[in-house]
C-alpha cells in the first residue's frame, strides 16, 4: 500500500457519486499502487499493467466462503473495495495462527488445480535480484542463491504474500487482502510465507505444529512438517531477497534470515 497518484475527496465523489464517502485518509506504506482508505471502502489505482478483470473475478469466486474484498465500483483507473473489518495484530497469538490456517486451507481448497496467468515465483525476476545481490552485498548472496533453483510444483492459485500488513483480524475472524500478485504455486510456499510472516520461527515447535494440526484436517493436500520446516527457509530467503533489492540495505533482510 501507499499513495503515487494523488487523489482529493471532492474528486473521488465526483467518480462515485452513489455512494456516501466522507473521508479520504492515503496510506503510507508500499511503493507499488496507490491506496486510500475511506469510512467505508478501499479504493485503488493500479499503477502498473495487471489483470484487474482476472483478480476481481478470483476475490468474487473466494468471497462466498471467504473474508475477502470484492470490487463494488470502477470508474477508470480508479476501483472501490469493500473495506475489511477489524485491525492488524500487534502480537501474534495462538488464535491469529489458528484462524490463518483455517484461511488457507479454504483458500487453496478452493484453487487448487486452478489454472493462473502466470506462476508466482515467475512475477519476480530472481535472476537479476540475484546478480545485483552478488555485485553488492556477497555475503548475503552466498546465504541466497540457491532460490535460483527452487523450481514450485503446481498446486494451485496461492497468495504467496500473506504479511501481517495483508491481514485484519476481528477477534479471531481473519480477513485477507491484495491477492492481485499471486499466481500458480505450492501450497507448503503459501503457508511457510504466512509463518515467516506471523513470526513463527520465535516460536517454532508450538506455533507450526499448531497451524499444521489445524491446516491438515481441512486442506485438500496435506503437508509434512519436515517439508514446511525446509520452505520455511526458501520463503525466509525469497522475501530477503526482495527487501535487499528494494531498499538496497540488507539490514531490512536481516530479520528474516
Amino acid at each position: 500500500m501507499g499513495v503515487i497518484t494523488h487523489i482529493t475527496l471532492e474528486e473521488v465523489k465526483k467518480l462515485f457519486p452513489s455512494f456516501k464517502i466522507s473521508s479520504l485518509t492515503p496510506t503510507s506504506s508500499g511503493i507499488i499502487d496507490t491506496t486510500y482508505i475511506t469510512d467505508e471502502f478501499i479504493l485503488k489505482k493500479y499503477e502498473r499493467e495487471i489483470d484487474v478483470n482476472a483478480n476481481t473475478k478470483l476475490l468474487n469466486s473466494l468471497s462466498h466462503s471467504l473474508n475477502v474484498p470484492t470490487c463494488i465500483a470502477q470508474n477508470g483507473e480508479w476501483f472501490l473495495y469493500t473495506k475489511l473489518k477489524g485491525e492488524q495484530p500487534k502480537t501474534v497469538k495462538s488464535y491469529h495462527i489458528q484462524a490463518l490456517a483455517r484461511f488457507l486451507a479454504k483458500f487453496h481448497t478452493q484453487t487448487q488445480q486452478m489454472r493462473c496467468g502466470s506462476i508466482f515465483i515467475e512475477n519476480y525476476d530472481l535472476q537479476k535480484t540475484v546478480y545485483f545481490t552478488k555485485r553488492n552485498y556477497y555475503f548475503y548472496y552466498k546465504k541466497l542463491q540457491s532460490l535460483q533453483n527452487y523450481k514450485p510444483q503446481n498446486d494451485g492459485f496461492i497468495h504467496g504474500d500473506i504479511f501481517k500488513d495483508n491481514t485484519v483480524f476481528d477477534k479471531d475472524k481473519i480477513g485477507v487482502f491484495d491477492f492481485i500478485d499471486g499466481g500458480c504455486g505450492e501450497f507448503v510456499f503459501d503457508v511457510a510465507v504466512c509463518l515467516v510472516a506471523f513470526d513463527a520461527k520465535k516460536h517454532s515447535q508450538f506455533f507450526i505444529n499448531l497451524f499444521l494440526n489445524t491446516y491438515n484436517q481441512r486442506a485438500p493436500k496435506k503437508i509434512k512438517k519436515e517439508t514446511l520446516i525446509e520452505m520455511l527457509q526458501t520463503a525466509a530467503a525469497f522475501y530477503a531477497l526482495l527487501r535487499i533489492e528494494k531498499y538496497k540495505n540488507p539490514h531490512k533482510a536481516k530479520e528474516l534470515l
